[in-house]
């Protein structure tokens, strides 16, 4: 693909506006289920979250009307490939999280550097798969075992008794 292929600016701009007008709408919605008039003592607790909901609402059809009319001159905003690279590091990391309540923090965590250093890295499975573990036993002495910290625990710490 050439380097001017991609994605435009106003294509992200109008994604962001749509994005938080949907977050403004719903901020208006619970607002009015609440109640956003004047009770006994003041407004009531709605009405601070209407406003800004509003506010929200307003603010993204203005971007998204100049998002829509700059179309046609705006620039890119990220190539295919510079894409493909964010990808290549929010896929694994969003995995990551969704893992972590049933894997633990640990073994997640292990997975996750090993996989890094693997892919991204170029070393080999076995340097990878060994740092990966390092790093989780690690941080598994420094948090649980001199912090008492409690993090997420997944089936093989209660394998070990933790």
């Amino acid at each position: 693909m050439s380097a001017g292929r991609g994605l435009r600016m106003s294509m992200v701009e109008a994604g962001t506006a749509l994005a938080f007008a949907l977050a403004g709408t719903a901020a208006i919605g619970d607002s009015l289920r609440i109640g956003t008039g004047w009770g006994a003592d003041g407004p009531q607790s709605g009405t601070f979250p209407f406003w800004i909901g509003v506010i929200l609402v307003a603010a993204s059809a203005g971007t998204l009307l100049q998002a829509v009319r700059a179309r046609a001159e705006s620039g890119l905003f990220a190539s295919w490939g510079q894409l493909r690279l964010v990808a290549s590091v929010l896929v694994p990391t969003a995995l990551y999280v969704a893992a972590i309540p049933f894997t633990g923090i640990y073994l997640a965590s292990a997975a996750l550097v090993a996989w890094f250093m693997h892919r991204l890295g170029g070393f080999g499975w076995a340097r990878s798969m060994a740092a990966g573990l390092g790093v989780a036993v690690t941080c598994f002495l420094v948090f649980e075992v001199w912090f008492l910290v409690q993090l997420p625990k997944g089936p093989l710490e209660s394998l070990l008794g933790y």
